[in-house]
């Protein structure tokens, strides 16, 4: 039998950071547990529940935003100490609020993740972490990418300290001291990682990982490498992974998995078979899942899961019920309850609209005197600018911490704006002037009342690069603006992988020159997604990539003075080779560039593309037919004399324009791409044969794969 949740909203702090809310353990076998949690205003906040109604146990004064809050205590005994980490600085509370701690470490950055066991405290700022015990430096490490979250094995369990650091480059580092032990190879960006049943497991070695494309899997961290156990990846689409908990919700005597995504949805996870989890119940709130614990906080005897939202809601979805069974007097009892907490409740909405009207008078009186000063009300935007593998597309998600009124979207760099389900706001297209002002989109999206979360996905063209901002209006007053920039990179289908297949035909640039290592690392940054912007450790570097559109790849290898470039694309070559020399021009850097060029890796990317042309002509071809294929219907009254075909397309006609919608120009971009393949092509022997490209998309529009070779290779 399925459990049903109630929601319960139970207060509103500042807007939190992931991992900022945590359940004190329960001083007694039924007692309800307290709520701890850090907002971006600096403020910890304690309270408990009594009656429905929050009750403050104790709040600290204002100050930096704190960016992780951690529960710890020594060993095997309850983890009630409050740590929080502010700036570069760790603070330590009691439960009752009394500051114990105050431990400014030696980072010149700001903390990014924090993990606590005993009297080990694991720090990491962007690329550095740090271990120290009893306050004292112990070891430190330099990652080769950001480091996302840290954790480590249960030493009671393990007998060892054994840090896993989660990093941006889909790996798992898992160290030693000072020094990696190995990598473990995750299938996307590591965001969160906490411990299997939240204790590791039998054997101490589980962890549970989250990514920001929203897969989630389990591995065991041994002493000499990783077992993967099991992956689920993200079918429904859904947002990335914020936090991760383990409780037993479903009363079964198993602890199920509590995971919370960035679009506002709550699963539960249970172990059925006990070896993959099976998703039981989910739960859609309207903004991004912070933080999730499991535990009893409204009413003792029934548990519940309690989340932090961005905007710094802590809402509960409760076990208990919401309409109790029993006679007359307990539903008159409960409304008497639910009227007194309604009175209640309008009474406060009635002081603060007097209030609102208040501060409104006042600031419309001083913003008429002579000495007034204009204040600009600060709000936060909590966004993300991510390309999705499955659709070759960039996901834009704007949150903001007060409902949205419209956000502008302006970019000098051609690009597509797809269809997003989930997106309710009105879009409106401007027309624009590319030649003087380089604008190649302007669009405004009304959001309705009370939207504060917005998803766009746009889709680039590889080859022209520039700037995407984001002009995004909230319902405040005065009216003002924040306006976020997003690169749009010359190669910016490209995505990081682990490895790739070596027996491709490929195309090699290779340059040499006096550059340095940094300068050649900040060139491929610019041409790249993906890649730190900090020069990596060492003197030489490899990064393999993958082309999310056509599932063509790309493999750099550079050092001071050279590098080189293999692809089984010529035109990503083209790209780079473009860019790069484009790039060591404005530095007044001489390149001497040399290329090796496989004709056979055409015809094999040829053939890449192909399928996906068969398809999207066949698509269109299809969708014209529609609109004819109904009239007839209309007028005939039945279809049956129709070729199966034609009834079939009549059948899929809805899925077949939705489809077509979803993927605008799609087929125009694939032409785009065997055009520039065919420039591309003989450019590099010197040749220019754009008089030719007419007739080649005579060819393409007849869609024949050996004819088109045939015209690569006689041109």
């Amino acid at each position: 039998m399925e459990p049903s949740l109630a929601r319960v909203d139970y207060l509103q702090v500042g807007v939190t950071a992931q991992k900022t809310m945590r359940l004190l353990p329960a001083s007694g076998k039924k007692a309800t547990q307290k709520v701890v949690v850090g907002d971006q205003d600096g403020v910890v906040t304690c309270f408990g529940i009594k009656k429905g109604e929050a009750v403050p146990v104790f709040k600290t004064l204002p100050g930096q935003k704190i960016s992780r809050l951690e529960l710890g205590g020594a060993l095997n005994t309850p983890q009630e100490k409050i740590f929080v980490a502010i700036g570069s600085e760790v603070r330590g509370f009691t439960k009752r609020g009394k500051q114990f701690l105050s431990f400014e470490t030696n980072l010149t950055e700001s903390i990014k993740a924090m993990y606590i066991s005993g009297a080990d405290l694991f720090l990491c700022a962007s690329y550095i972490y740090n271990h120290y015990c009893d306050c004292k430096d112990q070891h430190y490490f330099l990652s080769g990418d950001k480091i996302n979250d840290v954790l480590c094995l249960p030493v009671d369990k393990v007998n060892c300290i054994t840090p896993v650091l989660a990093c941006q480059d889909r790996v798992l580092r898992v160290l030693q001291g000072s020094d990696l032990l190995y990598e473990v190879e995750v299938p996307g960006p590591p965001t969160v990682l906490a411990l299997s049943n939240g204790n590791g497991g039998d054997s101490g070695e589980e962890i549970v990982y989250g990514t920001s494309d929203g897969k989630l899997g389990l591995t065991q961290i041994t002493g000499t490498k990783a077992i993967p156990k099991w992956e689920i990846g993200n079918e429904k689409k859904r947002g990335g992974i914020l936090c991760i908990d383990s409780f037993d919700i479903l009363g079964d005597g198993v602890k199920e998995l509590l995971v919370g995504r960035d679009d506002g949805m709550i699963e539960i996870y249970n172990f059925e078979s006990a070896d993959d989890p099976v998703l039981r119940l989910d739960y859609a709130l309207s903004e991004s899942i912070a933080s999730i614990q499991g535990g009893c906080v409204g009413k003792e005897g029934y548990d519940e899961i309690l989340a932090a939202t961005y905007s710094g809601w802590l809402t509960g979805l409760t076990t208990e019920p919401v309409h109790r069974e029993g006679g007359s007097g307990e539903e008159l009892k409960l409304s008497q309850e639910m009227q007194s907490k309604i009175s209640s409740l309008r009474n406060e909405l009635e002081q603060l609209q007097i209030k609102v009207l208040q501060e409104r008078e006042k600031y419309q009186q001083s913003s008429q005197s002579s000495t007034a000063v204009s204040s600009v009300p600060a709000f936060s935007v909590n966004d993300k600018f991510t390309l999705n593998k499955d659709d070759a597309s960039y996901s834009l998600i704007l949150e903001v911490q007060t409902a949205i009124d419209n956000v502008l979207v302006q970019s000098d760099a051609p690009l597509d704006l797809l269809d997003v389900d989930k997106n309710s706001a009105v879009v409106s297209f401007s027309s624009c002037d590319s030649e003087p002002n380089s604008n190649f989109l302007l669009a405004t999206y009304r959001c309705q009342a009370n939207t504060t979360r917005l998803e766009l996905k746009v889709r680039s063209i590889e080859g022209q690069y520039g700037t995407l901002q984001a002009y995004v209006t909230p319902r405040i007053q005065p009216k003002t603006c924040q306006v976020h920039q997003y690169q749009i990179k010359p190669l910016s289908l490209h995505q990081r992988t682990h490895s790739i297949d070596q027996d491709r035909p490929m195309n090699t640039l290779m340059l040499k020159g006096q550059f340095s290592f940094a300068e050649i690392h900040s060139w491929v940054v610019f041409c790249l997604p993906e890649v730190p912007e900090k020069t990596p450790a060492g003197e030489c570097i490899t990064f393999y990539f993958q082309n999310t559109f056509l599932g063509t790849q790309l493999e750099t290898t550079y050092r001071k003075g050279e590098g080189y470039f293999k692809s089984d694309n010529i035109s990503t070559i083209s790209i780079l080779k473009d860019v790069l020399s484009k790039e060591a021009t404005k530095r007044k850097i001489n390149l001497k560039i040399s290329y090796d060029v496989n004709e056979e890796s055409v015809r094999h990317t040829l053939k890449l593309i192909h399928p996906k042309l068969e398809y999207q002509q066949l698509l269109a071809k299809k969708v014209h037919l529609i609109d004819a294929l109904r009239e007839l219907q209309v007028h005939e009254g039945n279809v049956d004399f129709l070729l199966p075909k034609y009834r079939s397309i009549l059948e899929e006609a809805d899925q077949l324009l939705e489809e077509y919608k979803r993927q605008p120009a799609h087929l125009e971009r694939l032409y785009g791409m065997i055009t520039d393949l065919f420039i591309d092509k003989f450019k590099f022997k010197g040749t220019n044969v754009k008089t030719k490209v007419p007739l080649l998309l005579e060819i393409l529009d007849g869609c024949d794969q050996d004819g088109l070779i045939a015209f690569f290779d006689a041109a």
